[in-house]
Parts: structure tokens; sequence; C-alpha cells
């Protein structure tokens, strides 16, 4: 057991990768994908992945994926050392714009799907709607479509070039 400033260092990542995990936890992400993140964050050196597994007790696998998906959202990248046959990784190199572009990114897309869901939900109960007759249907597909509008405009603050201005940053 360490003992002293390594100690506390030590403690310190892995209190930020738990806070990390309830994060990403709560943006729908998974607690996995916040945890290795900050994880790799507080990292001076590239990790493999078992050694990231080790250090915050996850399966190999499960931190395999989760950095598959990290790496697509561009906040990680791959590291390779020489003479070495594992995979290394390191946050992205300007982990501030890569965090804003893949998480906007992320964000993006899950507001389409809620759209995409939305514009479903109201044609099924469009179709099975017993006309005025059906005060629930009628009150469902109200809430629905008011839900849709307030999706659509967020999906057009998503695609402003505003927005996009800034995420460049």
């Amino acid at each position: 057991m360490k003992a002293g400033p390594e100690k506390t260092a030590e403690d310190i990542r892995s209190r930020l990768a738990d806070v990390g995990g309830k994060i990403s936890h709560d943006l729908g992400l998974g607690r996995i994908v916040g945890q290795i993140l900050v994880y790799l964050y507080l990292q001076e050196h590239a990790c493999s992945l078992d050694g990231i597994g080790e250090d915050l007790g996850l399966s190999k696998a499960a931190v395999s994926i989760a950095a598959r998906q990290l790496e697509s959202l561009g906040l990680l990248r791959r590291v390779w050392i020489k003479g070495e046959r594992k995979l290394y990784y390191r946050t992205a190199d300007d982990i501030g714009s890569a965090l804003q572009n893949g998480l906007l990114s992320f964000l993006d897309r899950k507001v389409k799907a809620t759209v995409g869901e939305l514009d479903t939900a109201v044609d099924a109960l469009t179709k099975a709607s017993d006309g005025p007759a059906d005060p629930e249907g009628a009150f469902l597909t109200a809430r629905l479509k008011r839900a849709k509008v307030l999706g659509d405009r967020a999906v057009k603050v998503m695609d402003s070039p505003v927005l996009k201005f800034f995420a460049r940053a």
C-alpha cells in the first residue's frame, strides 16, 4: 500500500474518475466512458487497456468498448509504443475542443433521434385516434406535437452556424 503523495494522487485520480463517471452517466454516455476519459486525462503517459481496467476495477472488454466510443467522439487517440503489441490510449491533444465537438455531436444525434421518435408517436396516435371522442388521445397528441416543436427548435440550435463557430474555439 502506497503512502504519502503517491497515495494522495492515486486517491484524487480515483475520486475524480468516479465523478467523471457520474457526469457521463447523467449525460447518457455511460459511467465507464466518463471514468476512462477522466482517468486518462489525469495520466502523464499513454495507458494500456489492461492497465486502465486494473486501476479502475473494470473488465478489459468494458474498457475496450468505452475506449472505442471515446475514440469515435474524438476524445481519445491510440498511441503506438515501439515493441508493444497492446493498445495504448491518451486523451486527444486538444481535449477542450474535442470534448466540445464530441459532446455536441453526441447531443445532436440524441436530439434528432428524439424528434424522430416524437414524429413516429404522433403519426401512430393520429392513425389510432377515435377522433374528438378520444380525449386521452387528443391530449397526448397535443403534448407530443408541442414537444416536437421544442425538439425542432433544438435541432435548429444544434445546426446553427453560431453554435458551430463557438464549438471550434
